[in-house]
């Protein structure tokens, strides 16, 4: 809620009545003024606000005076695709945050170690625009390996929708040249997504492995004869998932919000595209509308993460 009111402030502050905007750039005053009463513009902003709660507690985001459809159908179009994108751009995040924060730790102080450190620091410390930028001129324009933009190949046609999520309607469609053809368009935004995000998973795994490493249940294992990438990469690094599945569940939040310029970049529509095309035009409803999905997607991915820990703890489900 307080999101919302944030948002919703931060709007009306920006630009306080748009309705000409919203109208059309040759609309005559009676459009407009239809306009300015529709959306309640010519009330107190308590009032604006007021009705607007009012809406969405009957899970009623408006209409769209840009899009001129209902905020609900935009966002049941275009938050799949970013789910999507999210999702593998996470499960790169994840894989090399943690096993590059691994190997830090089983380097300590060597090479290796240092290397991370250095990569890490560096893709965390750029933009995500910059890195977007770097993978599209790199891989699409020089080498010409990946699209350098869009969801998919223009020239094919979508397949039925039917989850909202591009590459499972195709696959339900049977429709593989679809399918490949998204998935090659879905690898920059990804990468451009996991290289801005892994850093933070990377230095917690590291500290983390560094304090399972010196734990005696380690030294035990080696005793034991287990052999030493063994007790690194099983004993220690499962011992050490506690903290960084914390983390994991704050990043996803970075990578959504990275999504946003990301999207922009590469011309993906997903949530990125609506916000962008909404702040462009002062489109309220779909702006507030898109920014309660996106905090209720965060709030449940963190609980997710809660309920992750008794996966990996089992003591956790004992309450010790």
């Amino acid at each position: 809620m307080g999101a919302v009111i944030i948002v919703f402030l931060l709007t009306r502050v920006a630009a306080p009545n748009p309705a000409a905007l919203w109208a059309g750039p040759r609309a005559p005053p009676s459009v407009i003024h239809a306009v300015v009463v529709e959306y309640h513009l010519d009330q107190p902003l308590y009032i604006q606000l007021l009705y607007y709660l009012q809406e969405i507690f009957t899970f009623n985001f408006g209409v769209s005076p840009f899009f001129k459809q209902p905020v609900s159908s935009l966002v049941a179009l275009y938050f799949p695709r970013t789910l999507e994108l999210s999702f593998f751009a996470m499960v790169l995040t994840v894989i090399i945050g943690v096993f590059s924060g691994a190997y830090g730790a089983a380097h300590q102080d060597k090479k290796g170690d240092y290397a991370v450190r250095g990569i890490y620091l560096v893709s965390w410390s750029m933009p995500p625009f910059l890195v977007a930028l770097l993978l599209q001129f790199a891989f699409a324009y020089q080498w010409s390996l990946f699209p350098s933009s869009l969801l998919a190949d223009p020239t094919m046609i979508p397949p039925k929708v039917v989850t909202g999520f591009p590459l499972i309607d195709s696959l339900i469609a049977g429709d593989f040249p679809f399918f490949y053809s998204t998935l090659l368009h879905l690898v920059l935004p990804a990468v451009a997504l996991a290289l801005i995000s892994f850093g933070l998973i990377t230095r917690i795994t590291r500290s983390s492995m560094l304090e399972s490493l010196k734990s005696d249940f380690v030294r035990t294992a080696i005793m034991k004869g287990v052999g030493g990438r063994r007790a690194v990469y099983v004993h220690a690094l499962r011992n050490s998932l506690l903290p960084v599945i914390t983390v994991i569940a704050l990043t996803f939040a970075y990578v959504i919000a990275g999504a946003v310029v990301v999207e922009e970049i590469f011309g993906y529509e997903g949530m990125g595209y609506l916000i962008t095309q909404a702040i462009y035009n002062y489109d309220y409803p779909t702006l507030i509308g898109s920014t309660i999905v996106i905090v209720v997607a965060v709030v449940v991915i963190n609980f997710a993460a809660d309920v992750l820990y008794a996966v990996v703890d089992p003591r956790i489900r004992l309450g010790e």
